[in-house]
């Protein structure tokens, strides 16, 4: 099994030939919002601090409306309507408290797109198809134009690994598979979609820096931005098994990338558990079998293959 991990001082990444990759043995490493347990059982009128980066949280994935500068430790109204949008929203019982299951369901890794959108300071959840697949805000959603079946990629990073390119090209070939779409890296000229592994801010603006290990994976844009971040400080296995991995962080690069590119043809998050499209991945798994709601999802927009 292989790990890309990226050289500490630069974007220059390299492929480790062993599962074994750690830090230091005096290093430990803070997941993103590993400190969210320490809010257990807070609830309305409630101050305590760290609410302000769990209002954050819900402002990054649309659920909390309003600027992140005026967020407090109080637990207001405001709180509580995101809390129960977000529990609703993945089946989790609404409370509205900040019970300890759902803080360690919004611990686990995840995309970094939003999940609701914000209109006129208001949470509101995306267009949604018959079953649990949503797009982009518009009408129609945002598409890729009939002229635009064949599409080319390119990566901004010098020196990706054969193996990294292979988990891309079988990552476009799985949403191929189930549509008119194909694609291609691009030797030159200016691609379709550009790919980038990145860390911290990387020009998206604070509202999308990658936060570290954990955390926030990966985010991609609607058509036809055609954007495609990859976290780079990730424990990414682009090789073998990774639910032999001997770190509790080893991420499966394959499952995220597959992912993203939902997002780049269109797709946003769903519902079901079992589609790529749902939000979250935990560590050590492996999940790039497009489900019912993604094929679904994706023909609704495009039709199906030819």
């Amino acid at each position: 099994m292989a790990l890309l991990s990226p050289s500490m001082s630069s974007l220059v990444f390299l492929v480790i030939s062993s599962v074994a990759w750690s830090h230091p043995t005096n290093y430990h490493h803070h997941h993103p919002w590993e400190s969210f347990q320490n809010l257990s059982g807070c609830r309305l009128g409630d101050h305590r601090a760290g609410l302000v980066h769990l209002k954050r949280y819900f402002h990054r994935f649309g659920y909390l409306p309003g600027s992140p500068t005026n967020f407090t430790d109080d637990f207001d109204h405001e709180l509580e309507s995101a809390l129960v949008a977000y529990q609703q929203n993945f089946h989790l019982a609404a409370t509205g408290t900040a019970d300890a299951s759902t803080l360690s369901f919004i611990s686990k890794p995840r995309c970094g797109v939003a999940d609701v959108g914000v209109i006129n300071g208001t949470a509101s959840r995306p267009a949604r198809g018959r079953n649990l697949y949503s797009y982009f805000p518009g009408n129609p959603p945002p598409m890729w134009p009939p002229s635009k079946r064949q599409l080319t990629y390119a990566f901004t990073n010098a020196g990706l690994s054969s193996d990294v390119r292979a988990v891309f090209a079988r990552s476009f070939a799985r949403w191929s598979s189930v549509t008119t779409f194909s694609f291609s890296e691009a030797d030159s000229g200016s691609p379709d979609i550009t790919i980038s592994f990145a860390r911290g801010n990387h020009g998206d603006g604070d509202a999308r820096a990658f936060d570290g290990m954990g955390g926030v994976l990966a985010h991609a844009f609607r058509p036809t931005i055609g954007l495609l971040h990859v976290d780079a400080d990730e424990e990414w296995v682009v090789q073998g098994d990774v639910t032999k991995a001997s770190s509790e962080n080893a991420m499966d690069l394959e499952s995220v990338i597959v992912h993203e590119i939902g997002h780049i043809l269109g797709l946003r998050h769903s519902d079901v558990r079992e589609a790529i499209m749902y939000p979250y991945i935990s560590a050590r798994t492996r999940k790039v079998e497009l489900a019912n709601d993604d094929i679904w999802g994706i023909q609704n927009l495009y039709g199906g293959k030819i």
